[in-house]
Parts: structure tokens; C-alpha cells; sequence
């Protein structure tokens, strides 16, 4: 092919909001730091192994040296605003990933040649595929590499539903990745440490090898391009702008994602990144579109993330998706009005204030309590006359591993409320409920770690300390006989006593039948207007029975009794009842039940064997087991488990699955439990009631 003629750059101008996304431990916050230190926002590039970086900040990064919650840092490259947001990498923290990546023009996903996190791997790109984000792989840790780039490439590629386009391939001396070709340039760099990469002429004995990648880089483009196509078939080299064209246009449409190679904690290859976000990824316009936005009024903004400060207030960090905003406008919901009290650009932890903030700019906006993430809002002016439109809010996944908290101070109450309130307000995967069966009060979230943060921020941001325990679960008793009793209630006291005196047929239902009541009365030995009562006393009865639990699927008849003209009374009555069914339960041969519920089960393929046997460890009835839809190389478990065995049963899943197995859950059926088992929980349940004073 003859020569080609140099590039006269073009891109798409304008703020960008760019995600930072990829398995844990991938680098994410090392590239962060690499891109500010490289853009001038940083003197000098930190490290998050001696806690010196402005990502992973909040004292729970850094005590477990991982992200636990989104870092936002915005800075300046060649003339043009970038917010970058990393988002943290383990599944348990994906509430912060899933609410920014509607509002993102592109994500950077960082990866490396590990065969062990491409399940993970596959959860994120699914999640940017499903949202149409597009998308390029920054394949990490480059100098410690040892495989060949394109044996990795067809490591990566079950990872991702669309074809993984090579960028880029290092130059080797000695073993080690010193420098790298770009394919479409057509040039070759040499790495220098923290410092842009030195243009070099492409090697001789590259030549070859750069040629081969490349002419693989432009058949891959012509697929979507029949210009493209006949050129490479003629032998005719295309015009440089037309590849970057289509390079653009590619990772646009999300018909290609490039991969770029490159070492964060060196800072390589962060530069030729840089560019490619520059000229090659798409503005505010394309996300608009994307979303459905349609016109350019009113002012629009659409909240991602919410802050809780301890002097600051409530921070709401939001995406202007069209127009712009000043300090002090009022601003409206759709439902709700609120007044901006302050706007910020973030740099981590700390924020520089604005006067004004425009389109497709990421800020702060203080005061918007009234606000949460997920929102979108206009300025209140103009917001009544067009209705807001509707973006999507990420949905959250159903949660998985559950603490009963209680409250080692009772006066800490009220805080504990408020608090929560908070910390559901900024994570919206985590729920806090007062269970209305066992009375508990419940934090339920993503996994054992997701919920132990929780804990830590609650401890040190809030000063409420709280001891977390497994859940109860919900235990219920019923019979297996049919009985007749007897239940009589006479006090006498001067004046007015009570009289009641019922009989009553009590017999067991079928599972899930509930309770039944029924009257057989004859001759008016129980006047109709106490029938009512007497059912209620029966119901009261079933709250706990014998066995220490709510009674379930039994059938009470009254079928005779006896009144006193004056002492009867409703009360009475229901008194009566409730004597007559607790004795009935006594005698019927009380047998508990145990709550079992459907699980599904997704994990990797190769890890079946594994999950199988810790369900069936788990007193779990294994039902079958297929194929994920659409997942390849996933399978998804269906089994019936006790409740009781579910506990830290995510614990297990996850080490079983490098970090991604997940399941739902959902109530299936009452399950008799006899014997020891049984015993134990009976004896437990009392033990508990005489610790809290029988209540």
C-alpha cells in the first residue's frame, strides 16, 4: 500500500463525563491518578499502597485498600473538561457504576491478561453493552505482562458480545513491553516513566508484525465500511482521517471496542488514552440521544450520586445534560422545588467552587436535600412549562446477605433512623427495614463486605455503634391432630364479673391454608353477637404456640359453650377463646415448620461443581441446572433451601465464583423439621425470651 498522509485531527469538543470501570484490582484508581498527574491537576502521581491517591480517600478505602464507593475528579486536557468517575470493581459496590453510566459519553474499562477475572470482566461490559455506552478496554499492567497482546485479545474476547479491535501492539525487548506501535498512526513510542511516550520510527524488524496487525485493525473497520472494503481489497491505503473516522464512528455506534495497551502505576500509554478520548469518543449530544432527550430547553440535570457531608450538607452530584445553572437557582424535580446552595467540581475529596455550571459539565450542587440520586431537575421557571423527561433510573439488584442490628445504647435510636437514612440515600443497593414479623431492624445489602462498610460509616460518620447479628428466621408451628377442648373464663370481683365458656373443634389445614373459623352453634348457647369475639380470641392464641412460634394452617369450630346473662361479655369471650386454642395446640402434637425458598444461581460455567456441592452442604434440594440466556459460558443453579442454611451462603458463592456468583431468592413453601434440628431451634427461641424478659 502506498504511504498514507498525516492526520489532521478532528474530535468532538466540550465537557465529558467518562467512566473508569473493570474488575477488582484491575487499576482503576491507579489510572486516575496516572491521568491527573499527566493533565497538571496533580503535582505528582500517588499511590494506593501507601494510601496517597485522591480516589479511595474515605477511611474505609483505605483501611480495606479497595473502592468502596465512586470516585469523582474532574481536570483540564489540551483545552477540554473531563470528569472522570471510578467506579468501584467488586460486585458488592455496584450501585454507584450502575447509577453513572446512563449520563457517561464513553467508559475506559481497565483489564489485564488474568483468565480469572474475565467473568467479571463480562458482568461490567454486559452492563455498558445493555446500555449502549461506548466503550474501550485499557488493557493494564502491560510491563508484567507475559503473554503475546493477541493471545490476551482472544483471552478478552468472550468477555464482550462485540468484537475487541487491537490498537495497539507493545514492542518486546528482553521480554518486557518497553514501548508499543499504534496501528493507526502508524507509529511507534517508547515508554518513559511518568512522562509521555517518545515517537520513535518504527522499528525494522516490527515492520512485519505492525503491518499484519494493522491490515487485521482495517479489515475489522471495513466490516461497517464498504469504501473501507474496496480500498483494502484494491491494495489502496485508506487516508489516515478516514480510519480515525472510522475508529470514531465505530466506537460511537458501538460496533467496535478498541483496545489500548498501557502500565497506570507507571504511568504508559496514559497519554495515547487521552487522545483517543479526545478525538474518538462521542460528546453530550450523542449521550442526549442516547437517552432520548429531545430540544435544548429547559435546562436539564440528572443526579448520579448523592454526598452526605459532616459540615456540608448533602452534595448531589449531577450531569448538566443540557443548558446551564447558577449558584441560587430554585430548581424543581417535577414534584419538589429546592434552591442550588453552592456548586463544586470535584477533585476527590475536596471541591473548588463555581458560579456557574454548563452543558455536559459534572458538578456538585449543594442543598438539594430534597433530591436523590436518580433524579433529574430544571430550573423551576421554566420546568412547569415543559414536563420533565423521563431517564431511567438504574435498577439495583435484589440483595443478598442481611445483618439484624441492634443498638447497644437505646438513646442512639433516633440517630440510628436518621443515619440509615443517609447511607441508603447515598447507596441505593442497600435497604434498612424494621421487619414486621420478627421485629427486627434489618440492613440488607450486596455481600458480607458491602454491609460491613456500611457499619464502619455508620461507627465513624455518624457515632452510632450497633451490634450485628444473623437474622432470625421465620420459624412457624402447627398441628398434626384434631382435638376438642374446652376454655372457660369466670372471675368474679364485686360488681360485674366474666363469663365465658366456649367449645371448640380444632383440627389442622393444609399447608398455605391459613386459618379458618367456623360455628356450629345450636340453641343460642353462645349468643351470635360473641362469635366475632371468640374467633378473635382464637387468633390471638395463634401468635405463639407451644412451640415458642406464630401457628400457621389450622381450622378452629365453635360448636357449644355457655353465657351469663350479666358477666359475659365480648372481652370475655375473646378470653375464653384464646384459653381453649392454646390448650388445643398443646395437645394436637405441635409440630414446626421451617421456611424454604426457590434460589436461582448464576455463576461461570466452571465453577457448577463447586456451588452445587455447597448447596447441597446447605440442606439444598438441587431442581436442575442450565445455561444462562444470552450469558455465554454462564449457567444458572435452581434449588430449594431452607432459610435457616442461607445465612452467609454469598460468602461461599462468591469465593467459589472469583467474586461474581449472585442469586435470587424468593419464598417457596413451609417444610415440617423434627427431631434434634428442631429441638435446638425450640430451645434457643426460649432461651432468647427468658434473656428479654419473656416479651
Amino acid at each position: 500500500m502506498a504511504a498514507s498522509t498525516e492526520r489532521k485531527p478532528t474530535r468532538v469538543g466540550g465537557p465529558k463525563l467518562i467512566a473508569l470501570v473493570g474488575p477488582f484490582q484491575s487499576g482503576k484508581t491507579t489510572l486516575l491518578e496516572s491521568i491527573l498527574a499527566r493533565t497538571g491537576a496533580l503535582a505528582r502521581q500517588g499511590y494506593v499502597r501507601d494510601g496517597s491517591t485522591v480516589g479511595d480517600s474515605s477511611a474505609e478505602a483505605r483501611t480495606h485498600a479497595m473502592s468502596v464507593e465512586a470516585n469523582i475528579a474532574s481536570t483540564d486536557y489540551l483545552g477540554d473538561r473531563y470528569t472522570f468517575v471510578d467506579c468501584p470493581g467488586s460486585i458488592e459496590f455496584i450501585a454507584d457504576m450502575r447509577n453513572t453510566l446512563p449520563l457517561c459519553d464513553a467508559a475506559v474499562v481497565v483489564c489485564e491478561a488474568d483468565e480469572r477475572k474475565i467473568p467479571a470482566l463480562q458482568l461490567i461490559l454486559r452492563e455498558l453493552e445493555e446500555l449502549r455506552v461506548p466503550r474501550i478496554l485499557f488493557l493494564n499492567k502491560i510491563d508484567t505482562a507475559t503473554a503475546r497482546v493477541r493471545e490476551t485479545l482472544a483471552m478478552l474476547q468472550p468477555a464482550s458480545q462485540t468484537p475487541l479491535l487491537l490498537r495497539q501492539i507493545p514492542i518486546w525487548q528482553n521480554g518486557i513491553a518497553t514501548g508499543f506501535i499504534d496501528l493507526a498512526l502508524e507509529r511507534a513510542f517508547v515508554y518513559r516513566e511518568h512522562a509521555p511516550s517518545t515517537v520513535i520510527d518504527v522499528p525494522a524488524g516490527e515492520l512485519p508484525r505492525e503491518k499484519e496487525a494493522r491490515y487485521s485493525m482495517l479489515e475489522r473497520l471495513a466490516d461497517y465500511d464498504d469504501e473501507l472494503m474496496e480500498e483494502l481489497l484494491g491494495d489502496i491505503e485508506p487516508p489516515r482521517d478516514q480510519i480515525f473516522d472510522d475508529l470514531a464512528r465505530e466506537l460511537r455506534d458501538g460496533q467496535a471496542v478498541p483496545l489500548l495497551i498501557g502500565s497506570a502505576e507507571r504511568g504508559n500509554g496514559v497519554t495515547r488514552l487521552l487522545k483517543a478520548l479526545r478525538h474518538e469518543a462521542p460528546g453530550i449530544g450523542n449521550t442526549r440521544a442516547r437517552l432520548g432527550l429531545r430540544g435544548e430547553a429547559p435546562a436539564l440535570a440528572h443526579i448520579f450520586r448523592s454526598i452526605h457531608t459532616a459540615h456540608g450538607g448533602k452534595l448531589s452530584v449531577a450531569r448538566v445534560l443540557r443548558g446551564s445553572f447558577n449558584d441560587g437557582t430554585v430548581v424543581s424535580n417535577g414534584s419538589a422545588e429546592a434552591r442550588i446552595s453552592g456548586i463544586s467540581r470535584l477533585m476527590g475529596a475536596t471541591a473548588s467552587k463555581q458560579e456557574k455550571i454548563g452543558e455536559g459539565d459534572t458538578a456538585a450542587f449543594g442543598r438539594l436535600d430534597v433530591f436523590s440520586a436518580g433524579d433529574s431537575f430544571a430550573d423551576a421557571k421554566s420546568a412547569g412549562a415543559e414536563k420533565l423527561p423521563v431517564i431511567p433510573v438504574a435498577e439495583m439488584p435484589p440483595p443478598v446477605h442481611s445483618f439484624a442490628l441492634h443498638i447497644k445504647d437505646r438513646k442512639d435510636e433516633v440517630k440510628l433512623a436518621a443515619a440509615m437514612a443517609r447511607l441508603t440515600d447515598e447507596d441505593r443497593s442497600l435497604t434498612f427495614i424494621q421487619d414486621a414479623q420478627s421485629g427486627e431492624m434489618k440492613l440488607s445489602g450486596q455481600g458480607e463486605m458491602h454491609l460491613r462498610v456500611a457499619l464502619e460509616k455508620l461507627a465513624q460518620r455518624f457515632g452510632v455503634s450497633v451490634q450485628a447479628v444473623k437474622p432470625s428466621v421465620a420459624y412457624r408451628e402447627t398441628i398434626r391432630d384434631t382435638v376438642n377442648v374446652r376454655g372457660r373464663h369466670k372471675k368474679q370481683s364485686g360488681g360485674h364479673g366474666q363469663y365465658g365458656d366456649v367449645v371448640l373443634d380444632v383440627k389442622p389445614q393444609a399447608r398455605g391454608e391459613g386459618f379458618a373459623f367456623f360455628e356450629t352453634v345450636h340453641g343460642g348457647s353462645v349468643p351470635r353477637n360473641y362469635f366475632s369475639s371468640v374467633e378473635a380470641g382464637c387468633q390471638d392464641a395463634l401468635a405463639r404456640g407451644p412451640l415458642g412460634f406464630p401457628v400457621v394452617d389450622v381450622a378452629a369450630t365453635l360448636t357449644d359453650g355457655s353465657y351469663h346473662a350479666v358477666d359475659s361479655s365480648d372481652m370475655a369471650f375473646r378470653t375464653a377463646a384464646r384459653i381453649g386454642m392454646s390448650d388445643a395446640l398443646a395437645k394436637a402434637r405441635p409440630i414446626l415448620l421451617e421456611p424454604v425458598l426457590s434460589v436461582e444461581i448464576s455463576m461461570p460455567a466452571e465453577a457448577m461443581s463447586r456451588v452445587s456441592g455447597i448447596v447441597s452442604a446447605r440442606r439444598g434440594q438441587i431442581l436442575g441446572f442450565d445455561s444462562r440466556p444470552g450469558w455465554e459460558g454462564w449457567d444458572v443453579l435452581k434449588a430449594l433451601v431452607p432459610e435457616s442454611d442461607m445465612g452467609d451462603l454469598i460468602v461461599e458463592l462468591r469465593s467459589a465464583t472469583a467474586g461474581v456468583g449472585t442469586y435470587t431468592a424468593k419464598f417457596d413453601h413451609l417444610a415440617e423439621m423434627s427431631g434434634k434440628p428442631a429441638e435446638a431451634v425450640v430451645a434457643q427461641a426460649a432461651q432468647h425470651r427468658a434473656m428479654a424478659g419473656g416479651h
